[in-house]
């Protein structure tokens, strides 16, 4: 049983609002976490891929509004898309009798489909959450390297060998190509998606261009952008967006794609072990794709995060935007001995950032220069939450 971050803020949403939505990739721990909470009172779980829990929302107004009294958990609650309606007038009856917070913790592992479902009906009456794979900060200091080399997801990272991992997250791949994605994103080819995938995972952290994946796909433009938002929306993939200012320079404009989890990252790539990931031309990317999600995870979602790139070779990994126009330039190193090299410098001219800092792979932080300091990726991200946290 894991510590999920996620959970002091989950409890702080189902104290102010009637609805909370849960958000994350299958497997990553959202019926875990939801079950821990119901633990808490008294509950109702109910699993919308169970046909026995569905057949007893046959009639859902009859059913739910008995129990308005105590939290619901509708897990996979993107499957029963009529049911946001009848959420609406039960929060609302709720409401008129004293009943304001805590009444639903909706599960769904598609952010596109949820999202668009509640948002029609529960506006006003639903927050949201996501919850991603396990991260740096919920495990120990010294499981750093097994986390990169496995990923966040639970099963993955408990495996009894590195090789029953890698068969569990080949598994997760190819359920998610031919049974999940179809499911939300009509007539898919799974072949194709997964080749798609694939190609992500040799060009991790790059400048993707839909028309030269199209091409090398045999697909039209069209759908490679679909399929490219559907694995966005389902949590798979991070689409990291360029930083637009006007700032008088000529910036980079295509984003920057990272498949979200290490592990399932390696298993594309058909890495089978850390020697295997050490030797490979990606090592990298890797690495810097597993510190760019660790990092925007510990932001929380009040931060917006970006790349900054210009023409002239100005350039910053992960550029982090908070309220009151706030910004920190990261750059990420592999390196155990970091450099900062010229683009770097001549971005935070650009940029003039209120904090430079180096996410490096060692342990102990340092100083740079005087006023660019090299870090740990944990250290970095405790920071990172304690400012979410207001701490």
């Amino acid at each position: 049983m894991f510590d999920r971050q996620i959970t002091p803020g989950l409890l702080e949403d189902l104290a102010s609002f009637p609805a909370v939505a849960l958000l994350g990739p299958r497997q990553a721990g959202k019926t875990t976490v939801a079950l821990q909470i119901a633990a808490r009172s008294d509950s109702l779980y109910l699993d919308l891929e169970s046909p026995q829990d569905l057949a007893k929302l046959t009639s859902p107004e009859l059913y739910l509004a008995d129990r308005t009294d105590r939290l619901v958990v509708l897990d996979e609650v993107h499957r029963v898309p009529g049911l946001f309606p009848v959420l609406r007038g039960l929060i609302d009856q709720a409401r008129r009798e004293g009943r304001r917070n805590g009444l639903y913790l909706l599960l769904g592992s598609a952010s596109l489909e949820l999202l668009h479902q509640a948002g029609e009906s529960l506006a006003g009456r639903v927050a949201y959450r996501e919850l991603p794979p396990l991260g740096v900060m919920e495990l120990p200091p010294d499981d750093q390297g097994h986390l990169w080399l496995r990923g966040g997801f639970p099963e993955s990272y408990l495996a009894r060998s590195d090789a029953v991992s890698l068969r569990w997250r080949q598994d997760f791949i190819r359920t998610y190509a031919e049974r999940d994605i179809p499911l939300f994103g009509g007539r898919i080819g799974s072949e194709a998606l997964r080749r798609l995938w694939g190609m992500l995972a040799h060009q991790q952290g790059g400048l993707v261009n839909a028309s030269v994946l199209a091409r090398s796909l045999m697909l039209d433009t069209r759908t490679v952008n679909r399929y490219l938002d559907l694995l966005v929306e389902m949590f798979l993939v991070r689409r990291l967006n360029p930083w637009h200012a006007n700032l008088g320079k000529r910036l980079t404009k295509s984003p920057k794609l990272y498949v979200r989890d290490s592990g399932l990252l390696h298993a594309l790539l058909g890495l089978t072990d850390e020697e295997s990931l050490w030797s490979h031309p990606a090592v990298g990317a890797s690495w810097e794709g597993f510190a760019v999600e660790n990092l925007i995870n510990a932001a929380g979602p009040n931060v917006s995060a970006h790349f900054y790139r210009t023409v002239g070779g100005a350039e910053v990994d992960l550029l982090l935007a908070f309220p009151g126009d706030e910004l920190w330039a990261i750059e990420i190193k592999r390196s155990l001995a970091p450099k900062v090299e010229r683009g770097f410098h001549a971005a935070c001219d650009d940029l003039q950032p209120r904090r430079k800092l180096v996410v490096y792979a060692g342990k102990e932080p340092f100083p740079l220069s005087a006023d660019i300091q090299a870090m740990p990726l944990s250290a970095v991200c405790r920071e990172l939450a304690a400012r979410a946290r207001g701490g």
